[in-house]
């Protein structure tokens, strides 16, 4: 049986080669450098080889590496922002990486369209291996440039249409539709939405969602409903106080991001407004807060490690086909709608004497 460490010398222990992590788990040398340079190999490999690289304390030489295969294995991860939805996909990326012997370098833009350029050029000049982003518009040369020289990409959260990469995205318009329409059928017929940018892909899918279940259910749209809040607190906060101030308020409020949910439940607590006394509310994204409200709020659930999962798979199987010619996909996850307090049925003259009130 292996030693899990050598000496040499007096006591003094030599670092795990390997070799050695190769005798440890009973394959071949060659089985896990291809582990280590993200090729696929037989489930039951992986797992020996991953326990034997932990048990021998086992430091790739990542200089070396990158001097023989031309990979840094390093992974760019580019992102506006770390709000509980990005977090929470670097988080499980992360992980799933680091387990294939890849760290991801993060940075975030901000938005802000310079920010975005100077982001990619930084991970061009260290050469990432590859880039998963959420798809930014008018940056469309710079990714392309990336492409050329054979650097996969990997958009989720956003598209930007029209470039040969990989996608991973929600259903965001079907969820969306999915939840309004749960609003309609609690009687609400005068529904505001807080979008995000509809310059982007995600921003218009989701306003789609809700502009299908209006109309499937014949309910006008009505544009003052409508209010652009960008994504953000302030524009959550400034959007619920716009709807709530309007003539013919809403009875109820979509959200399309967590972020906007905050702001807007910040905005009620102000004026001490309770839901759903006061108002009915669903948010796009479920965050663990959201189940300790005082009523709970009902949300649109994001499969977050499907969506790292499926991004890890598509990484490995493009790192592991260095000519460029693996087929792009696009992958569509379903989402879950987890119904709590936020919401109640409408009452109306005709629910209450339907009910003998």
């Amino acid at each position: 049986m292996s030693e899990d460490k050598t000496s040499i010398g007096r006591g003094k222990q030599r670092e795990a080669t390997i070799v050695d992590v190769a005798d440890a788990a009973g394959v071949a040398v060659g089985t896990v450098s291809r582990y280590l340079n993200g090729h696929p190999i037989r489930r039951g490999n992986r797992d020996q080889i991953e326990q034997a690289i932990e048990r021998l304390g086992y430091r790739r030489n990542a200089v070396a590496a990158a001097m023989k295969t031309d990979l840094t294995n390093t992974i760019g991860f580019m992102v506006p922002g770390l709000s509980e939805f990005h977090a929470a996909v670097l988080e499980r990326l992360s992980y799933k990486m680091r387990k294939a012997g890849k760290a991801l370098l993060t940075l975030c833009h901000n938005s802000d369209p310079r920010s975005v350029c100077d982001v990619l050029d930084f991970f061009a000049t260290h050469r990432v291996d590859a880039l998963v982003m959420d798809g930014q518009d008018d940056v469309g040369d710079r990714i392309k440039t990336l492409l050329d020289h054979d650097t996969p990409v990997v958009f989720y959260d956003n598209d930007v249409r029209g470039l040969p990469v990989d996608r991973v995205f929600v259903e965001n318009r079907v969820a969306s539709r999915r939840a309004v329409g749960h609003l309609i059928d609690l009687g609400h017929e005068r529904i505001g939405v807080l979008t995000g940018d509809l310059h982007n892909f995600t921003g218009r899918e989701r306003l789609e969602g809700y502009k299908m279940a209006l109309a499937e259910r014949g309910l006008p749209l009505r544009p003052s409903h409508v209010i652009d809040a960008h994504w953000n607190y302030d524009g959550g906060h400034n959007g619920m106080r716009a709807l709530l101030e309007l003539p013919e308020p809403p009875t109820a409020v979509f959200s399309c991001n967590y972020n906007m949910t905050h702001g807007a439940l910040a905005l009620l607590k102000e004026h001490r407004l309770k839901l759903p006394d006061d108002l009915s509310l669903v948010s796009f994204d479920d965050v663990p807060l959201f189940a300790l409200h005082d009523v709970g709020i009902t949300a649109v659930s994001q499969p977050v490690d499907k969506i790292a999962d499926t991004i890890a798979g598509i990484l490995q199987r493009q790192l592991a086909n260095p000519a460029g010619n693996a087929p792009h996909t696009t992958t569509t996850l379903q989402c879950d709608i987890i119904l709590r307090g936020s919401t109640r049925r409408l009452l109306t003259p005709a629910t209450l004497g339907a009910t003998g009130s």
